[in-house]
């Protein structure tokens, strides 16, 4: 029981972080892509992660999008359903 609650806790630890990638802006700079998708996230995060790559310099936001729906599927053991929330944006540092 111990282990399956450590086990559990390591599950929401890393499930509840933004995530970033390093892309070209249509400058051609180098910016972040930025995802904070899912109902254990929010915006808040996503700026969060911002401040993290960027650091004293600060960021603008170049492009963010959100969008939230939901989600049916079915097998042969029942019905189940849930809500799906998108939330992304791509930066660039200052210089």
């Amino acid at each position: 029981m111990k282990k399956l609650k450590v086990l559990l806790i390591v599950v929401v630890l890393i499930g509840g972080c933004a995530t970033a990638k390093q892309t070209y802006t249509a400058d051609g700079q180098q910016g972040y892509s930025i995802n904070c998708s899912g109902s254990a996230l929010n915006w808040g995060m996503c700026y969060e992660k911002a401040g993290e790559l960027c650091g004293e310099k600060g960021y603008e936001v170049l492009d963010k999008s959100g969008d939230q729906g939901a989600m049916a599927t079915g097998t042969q053991y029942g019905l189940f359903a849930g809500s799906i929330i998108n939330r992304s944006m791509i930066i660039k540092c200052k210089k």
